[in-house]
């Protein structure tokens, strides 16, 4: 089964173009959840992607609302579902990978619902990091950082 990386209302085109061109280069599946701040034919979108987007396993929903069956559907057949969250208690430094894995992101600029995160607390978790004057990392580079700490725990199947 295929890790997920799914993004919710991503508003930055180049960020989702750099998370396509990770999910291509490690296998991953990748969900879109709108309403998206950015059309898909944004170039972009495209150039982050570069030509990598015929090669990426894309699945689009029109809000969170119509992908929470989804989530939970892949829940029940075995995916540990990670919301990657600054209000997560557990930092992925604990984190112990079971499975295939769901990762969710939230916009880039106020994160996942704070209702939606509440539903299931101990699904969200958060990316350890020094908070001062800053909000979180850039949502490219910690789609990244989780994506490949659960390839690391799972043996890195099938990458060289």
């Amino acid at each position: 089964m295929k890790n997920i990386i799914a993004l919710c209302e991503p508003e930055i085109p180049s960020n989702t173009g750099n998370i396509a061109r990770t999910c291509v280069l490690t296998g991953s599946r990748l969900e879109l959840i709108g309403p998206l701040g950015f059309s898909l034919e944004d170039k972009y979108l495209k150039r982050a992607g570069l030509d990598y987007w015929p090669d990426l396993d894309l699945g689009l929903w029109d809000n969170l609302e119509t992908f929470k069956p989804y989530l939970e559907s892949k829940a029940q057949e075995g995916y540990q579902i990670i919301y990657a969250t600054t209000h997560g208690v557990q930092t992925t430094g604990d984190l112990k990978v079971t499975g295939p894995c769901l990762l969710l992101f939230g916009k880039e600029t106020a994160g996942l619902p704070k209702d939606f995160l509440a539903e299931h607390p101990e699904r969200c978790w958060r990316i350890p990091m020094i908070h001062h004057h800053t909000r979180s990392l850039n949502l490219s580079n910690s789609a990244a950082i989780l994506i490949y700490e659960v390839l690391r725990q799972q043996g890195f199947p099938e990458l060289s």
